[in-house]
C-alpha cells in the first residue's frame, strides 16, 4: 500500500491503510502494543511522505510546493534538487517539519496508536 510505484491517489492509499490497521489493531486490542504501534506510526508516516515526494515527481514541481508548505525559496531550490534518495528526503527534517502529523491528518490520516487507546480495554 505504500509502494511508491502503485497508483494510488493519496486519498485511497490512506483508505486502504486505515482498512488494514484497524482490523489488524482490532485483533491484538487485548495485547500491549503500544510502544510497538508508535514505533509503527512513525515508519508510516515516513512512507506516506516518500509517496507524496515521489508523486511530486519533477524538481520544479517539488520546489513550488515546498514553497506552499512554508519553505523559504532557496532552502526550497536546494531541497528540490537534492541527490538524497526518496526515502532519505522521506526522513529528512525538510519533510518532517513541511508534512506534519497535524496535515496527515487533515488528509484522513489517523494514527495507529490513539487508535488503540480507543479500543484498549481499561485495567482497573
Amino acid at each position: 500500500m505504500t509502494k511508491k510505484t502503485l497508483p494510488y491517489s493519496f486519498e485511497e492509499r490512506i483508505a486502504k491503510i486505515n482498512e488494514v490497521y484497524r482490523g489488524w489493531v482490532n485483533n491484538y486490542r487485548l495485547a500491549s502494543i503500544f510502544t510497538k504501534l508508535k514505533s509503527l506510526d512513525e515508519w508510516l508516516r515516513n512512507r506516506l511522505r516518500y509517496c507524496i515526494w515521489h508523486d511530486w515527481k519533477k524538481p520544479e514541481r517539488k520546489r513550488k510546493n515546498l514553497i506552499r508548505l512554508g519553505v523559504k525559496q532557496g532552502q526550497a531550490y536546494a531541497w528540490s534538487r537534492t541527490n538524497m534518495g526518496g526515502w532519505a528526503v522521506a526522513q529528512s527534517p525538510i519533510l518532517g517539519t513541511t508534512i506534519t502529523v497535524a496535515r496527515l491528518r487533515k488528509r484522513g490520516y489517523e494514527q495507529m496508536a490513539s487508535y488503540y487507546q480507543k479500543l484498549s480495554p481499561e485495567i482497573q
